[in-house]
Order: C-alpha cells, then sequence, then structure tokens
C-alpha cells in the first residue's frame, strides 16, 4: 500500500518518489518478482496520470522515442537471462549519473535546439529508456534527463512521461506473463487491492504539484534524480 501511494504520487507529477519503490518492492520480493508486481501498480497509475494530464502531452517527443524503446525492452528482455540484480542496479546507476552530467551541462550551458530535437538524440534516450524500464522499472530518471534537456514547461513533462509510459508499460505484459512469469492471476489481484492508495497518491500529488514553480520543478527533478542514482550505485 505505501509503495502503492508514492507511485501515485510519482505518476501525478512528484518525480522521484516512485524510484523508492524499486529498493523496497526487491528487498521484500526480491528483484525479479518485485519488478513483476511493480508493473501493474505503475500502469494503474499511468490510467489517472493520463487522464488528468492528457491536453498536456507533447506527442511529437513520445514518437520521437517508442521506437527506440522498443529496441531497448528487446535489449532488457535479453540481457535479463545473464545479469543479477546487483548488477542491474549499478548498471542503471552509472546510466542515469552519466545522463545527470549531461543534464547539469544543459542547465548551465544549453544544449543547442537542432541537437535536443535530433532523431539521434531521442534515440538514445529511448534505447536506454527502453532498456531500463524493462530490468527495473528505473526508467523515470532516463526519461526525466531528456525531457528536461528540451525545455518544455511543468504540465507538459509529466502529461508527455504520462503517456510515454503508459504505452511502454502495456508493451512489456507479454514478457512478464509468459516469459518471466513475474505476473500472475494472485499477484495481479495484489496489486489490485492497492488502487485505493494509488487513487490517493495521484491526488495528493497534483495538488502538491500546483504550487511547485516552473523553476523550482526543474530543480527538485534534479536534486531528487541524483540522489535516487546514488542510491542504486551504491545498493
Amino acid at each position: 500500500m505505501f509503495c502503492a501511494f508514492l507511485i501515485g504520487m510519482a505518476k501525478a507529477g512528484v518525480k522521484g518518489l516512485g524510484m523508492f519503490v524499486v529498493p523496497i518492492m526487491a528487498a521484500v520480493f526480491g528483484g525479479k518478482p518485485s519488478v513483476g508486481l511493480v508493473l501493474p501498480l505503475l500502469s494503474m497509475a499511468d490510467v489517472f496520470a493520463v487522464s488528468y494530464y492528457n491536453r498536456h502531452a507533447e506527442w511529437k517527443y513520445i514518437w520521437r522515442l517508442l521506437p527506440a524503446a522498443a529496441a531497448g525492452l528487446g535489449i532488457g528482455i535479453a540481457v535479463g537471462y545473464y545479469m543479477d540484480d546487483a548488477s542491474f542496479e549499478s548498471l542503471i546507476a552509472i546510466i542515469v549519473i552519466g545522463s545527470l552530467v549531461l543534464m547539469i551541462l544543459q542547465e548551465r550551458y544549453a544544449l543547442s535546439g537542432k541537437l535536443v530535437s535530433s532523431w539521434g538524440f531521442s534515440s538514445i534516450f529511448g534505447v536506454l529508456g527502453g532498456f531500463t524500464t524493462m530490468v527495473g522499472n528505473a526508467a523515470g530518471p532516463i526519461m526525466a534527463v531528456y525531457l528536461l534537456a528540451t525545455r518544455i514547461p511543468k504540465n507538459s513533462f509529466i502529461g508527455t512521461t504520462a503517456w510515454f509510459f503508459l504505452i511502454v508499460n502495456l508493451l512489456k505484459y507479454p514478457f512478464h506473463i509468459f516469459l518471466w512469469g513475474t505476473i500472475t492471476l494472485e499477484s495481479f489481484l495484489m496489486d489490485l487491492a492497492t488502487l485505493p492508495a494509488i487513487i490517493l497518491g495521484v491526488f495528493l500529488g497534483i495538488q502538491v504539484v500546483k504550487f511547485i514553480p516552473e523553476k523550482a520543478f526543474r530543480y527538485f527533478v534534479i536534486v531528487m534524480t541524483f540522489i535516487i542514482s546514488l542510491q542504486l550505485l551504491l545498493g
């Protein structure tokens, strides 16, 4: 219930809170089983986030990311058979910290609009996002770095990530159900029981985001992303 509440708040725009769910659930249920348990929680929260922020989504960024994200999902599925949980978390942290360097550079020395809007730039983050969401539901920081580089407004940031993750998370279900066996009827019913906590988290998250100024929101995302990346790296 607590993790579902955090996911609800994160999907409503209080970025960073959802990433605390990854280590908590892994500690309780184990690495790979926890990934299957968290996915339906994310999907339910995605639906609420999309319904509220739908009009703010910037689809041009979503379409640029999706093809590469699908490739990243494929890589994550393959690598999942050969890498243990600890290695997963370290790899994700290294990728995110590298991305943070780019984010900080973007804040101090704005990247050219031509670079940020290019297909190559989008493809790199799409692949990284697809890979990290498949192996650990941990693509939030990757997408945060990419979208902050585009300098889109706060509500557009939330709406774009909501739609992107709703689509990508739905693509992951067949592999979790039929290939990894991490989603079962029992696990889904457990997730469904947490729906009230997700709704409460979404509602409170929407209220909190209304009071965060645009510049403060950007710095909040940067700080939370950095803290979570260190937590993943240090284990």
